[in-house]
């Protein structure tokens, strides 16, 4: 069953690189995803009549949404921006996690100030005006606010506890564009100290404003959005009314995004979930002997244990580093900076190429350092090259079956591809070499054929075999007293002795006599 052991080993250390390998891809996806998805919401505009000095307040939430959704999945993080689309009394226009976001965007610094600073009696007074124009009855300022109540507590305000002078957007952070807000900053710091002397009781809401002011989104994880001006949003509302909004004319592509901090962060976490991995599935089978010792002796077995921690040590370097490396290649190849061409690799392929380059690396050092021979070297490596092929191909067949969960699928089929491909490797190399014992065939040049005698032949037949002067140590011994003994002189008659040589393995691909 060498065979199975083999391909239990090999399986071990190709798919801890394939599963970096899958790992670098999802990744890639996400990205591609919330960047296509932010396409799809800006352009989603097309032939809207509003005009685009109207519609970049739209247009910017969704940016800012999408933008910082881009940015958390490069940074692996499971935050997300939401567009909330409501437009009640004191609505969030975008939510992230607890955090809520008002955006404005009007046309001068002075306009957006104005409605980001509003009161609730501002807005009220708005309302009476509208409730003027079409003849409506005006209500008062306290039942204007009960009959709101509802949408204030889904915006997480108390309509208990408003008072008329109170900011409208006062928990929220306030979005304005970036060209503007150094501007208001100032705006708000003059109405601030002007309204100390002559308003105090109206100068809070100014001061909240200033407190909440931000031209992107961001959270403590780090994720932010890109700031966007007041002119961008314009420019962007027009492309959007005619369906030409295209993410990569504004730089949002994986390969421009993704920078080497990126492709590092990637690569470690990658490496831990191949070390893992490694040291799960090297360690198995030392803990069923240790069990199996345990129910059949009724104690454990110190040594088990031993080679438990020196597996778990060794699959876990080697899985990390294995799986780092692959991870880096594949998010390399798919983000796009090694070009389009390299978009469409299989990260399988990727995963098992890493583990056979690694591998060769490592042999080639044992070469070098006299450790190995070169044709141990060969040996394994077509090994290694057969195994993978039976690998990848029942790992890729099993996973188009079971599309739904496709690591898993070809994690099925890899395993048993690997175990197959050993037993077919093994009995295929015996009937080769089986061959070449018989008819002196070289392979190519990959079995070598020793016609040299062994020593002992050689000695038999009566040549002078040269032997290294060994330097051995004088022994005392004491003189011992032996009684006569009478022996019959033996009689031995000519025998004519014949030794028939046979041919045989004497080495790896190396045939010669036995």
């Amino acid at each position: 069953m060498d065979w199975f052991k083999e391909g239990y080993e090999f399986f071990i250390y190709n798919f801890g690189s394939a599963y970096s390998s899958f790992s670098s891809q999802a990744y890639i996806n996400s990205i591609t995803m919330e960047i296509d998805k932010l396409s799809r919401d800006i352009n989603s505009f097309a032939g809207y009549q509003t005009a685009a000095n109207k519609l970049k307040g739209d247009i910017a939430e969704f940016w800012h949404s999408g933008t910082y959704n881009i940015d958390a999945a490069l940074n692996r993080s499971s935050n997300r921006a939401v567009v909330n689309r409501s437009h009640g009394l004191g609505s969030i226009d975008i939510t992230v996690g607890k955090d809520g976001y008002g955006s404005k965007y009007d046309a001068s610094a002075a306009n957006t100030l104005r409605e980001q600073a509003k009161t609730f009696y501002e807005r009220y007074k708005e309302y009476v005006r509208m409730c003027e124009r079409s003849g409506n009855e005006i209500p008062s300022f306290s039942d204007y606010i009960a009959k709101n109540a509802n949408t204030l507590r889904e915006n997480g305000i108390n309509p208990e506890n408003i008072y008329m002078h109170d900011p409208l957007y006062g928990d929220q952070i306030r979005l304005v564009p970036s060209d503007q807000i150094k501007e208001i900053e100032q705006l708000l710091k003059e109405k601030i100290l002007k309204g100390k002397i002559t308003s105090p009781d109206l100068v809070n809401r100014y001061e909240n404003t200033l407190k909440m002011l931000q031209d992107k989104i961001q959270d403590s994880d780090g994720n932010k959005s890109i700031p966007l001006s007041n002119k961008e949003a314009k420019e962007i509302a027009k492309l959007a009314k005619d369906n030409k909004f295209k993410p990569s004319d504004f730089g949002l592509t994986p390969e421009e995004l993704i920078k080497y901090k990126h492709i590092l962060k990637q690569a470690f976490s990658s490496g831990l979930s191949a070390a893992t991995i490694s040291v799960v599935l090297k360690v198995a089978p030392e803990i069923v002997k240790a069990i199996q010792y345990l129910v059949q002796n009724g104690e454990l077995d110190e040594i088990q244990f031993q080679e438990i921690g020196f597996s778990a040590l060794t699959g876990a370097s080697e899985g990390f580093i294995r799986g780092s490396v692959s991870a880096a290649i594949t998010t390399i190849c798919k983000s796009g900076i090694w070009g389009e061409a390299m978009k469409s690799v299989d990260p399988t392929v990727i995963g098992v190429i890493t583990v056979i380059t690694i591998d060769t690396m490592k042999n080639a050092f044992a070469v070098a350092g006299g450790k190995k021979t070169s044709q141990e070297m060969a040996d394994e490596l077509i090994k290694e090259l057969f195994v993978s092929s039976c690998s990848l191909l029942l790992g890729g067949v099993v996973q188009s079956i079971l599309t739904e969960m496709p690591v898993l699928g070809y994690m099925l089929g890899s395993f048993i591809g690997s175990v197959v491909g050993s037993f077919v490797y093994s009995a295929g190399y015996k009937t080769a070499i089986s061959f070449c014992v018989d008819t002196g065939f070289t392979m190519f040049g990959l079995v070598d054929q020793n016609y040299t005698l062994p020593e002992k032949v050689m000695r038999q037949i009566g040549f002078d075999v040269f032997d290294y002067e060994k330097f051995e140590l004088q022994k005392f011994e004491f003189n011992k007293f032996q009684f006569d003994k009478f022996c019959l002189d033996p009689f031995k008659p000519d025998i004519l002795d014949i030794t028939f040589l046979r041919r045989g393995v004497i080495g790896i691909r190396q045939i010669g006599y036995i």
